[in-house]
């Protein structure tokens, strides 16, 4: 299944690019809009429902571990180094504003996270 990052999937607002707080800008995830953007908080959501959580293995992470492990340890470094490649998380999570919209977003850990603290 190829998941898109960071993207609103379905619903309102369908492929647009949901963003992290930033230091210069927004402390909530936002969504850029072509009318401007909308805040993920407390005031803006109304409920939001994780729908999956999709945890896999980075391949660019697991070849380059493999090869410096095969580097160093012959093939028992190269299984050991794929193996210990990074984890990489896509959350699918249901949004419902307050204004009566939806949508479906595919996103990141650290949105993810910043979402959970920001609708609290």
């Amino acid at each position: 299944m190829i998941f898109t990052k960071n993207k609103v999937v379905a619903g309102d607002y369908v492929g647009d690019k949901v963003s992290p707080p930033s230091l210069l800008g927004s402390k909530h995830p936002t969504i850029s809009t072509s009318g401007g953007k909308i805040e993920l908080n407390n005031t803006t959501v109304a409920r939001y429902e994780v729908i999956t959580d999709d945890h896999r293995k980075s391949a660019v992470s697991g070849v380059l571990r493999g090869f410096i492990g095969n580097y160093l340890l012959g093939n028992t470094g190269l299984l050991a180094g794929a193996m210990s490649a990074k984890n990489k998380s896509i959350y699918t999570v249901a949004v419902d504003f307050i204004s009566g919209k939806r949508s479906l977003l595919d996103i990141d850990e650290k949105i993810y996270k910043s979402l959970i603290k920001s609708c609290f």
